[in-house]
């Protein structure tokens, strides 16, 4: 079975990409090729790296990407899924040969304020909202 290729896109692929691309390849390894980037690429966020652990994924050793380097790299996907706000998403380079490009709005876990305790409690919903929508939208594939 060939395997589909899906992008993950937010500002900084310091958070909401890093975790969907992590859930999907844990989700669905046969199914596809997974990969993140972002518009303007950053550092990973820490606490999400923690929130991820908490969940069993490791992601402190991922790289932070640009879309626009995979973009001039001619990279192909089925699928490219922003997952930043309205805004940026219409920032994001258009990959002609996608099948499909979606749009599914996270908050970004760059913006939150508090205690560490309340940023991770923050980032823990943002966390499970891209499980959540992750697995609706697998089964809607099948």
């Amino acid at each position: 079975m060939v395997k589909q290729k899906v992008l993950f896109v937010c500002v900084h692929n310091s958070a909401r990409s890093q975790m969907a691309e992590a859930y999907l390849k844990q989700m669905a390894p046969d199914q596809f090729e997974v990969e993140s980037a972002g518009l303007e690429p950053g550092a990973l966020n820490p606490l999400v790296v923690e929130a991820m652990k908490e969940e069993g994924i490791d992601i402190s050793g991922n790289s932070t990407d640009s879309v626009f380097e995979f973009f001039k790299q001619g990279r192909i996907y089925n699928y490219v899924i922003t997952v930043c706000d309205q805004v940026h998403e219409q920032r994001c380079p258009i990959f002609p040969s996608a099948l499909a490009r979606l749009h599914w709005g996270f908050d970004d876990p760059s913006q939150f304020e508090g205690t560490r305790e309340e940023k991770l409690e923050k980032i823990r919903k943002v966390r499970n909202a891209i499980k959540l929508k992750l697995r609706e939208w697998l089964q809607t594939l099948n």
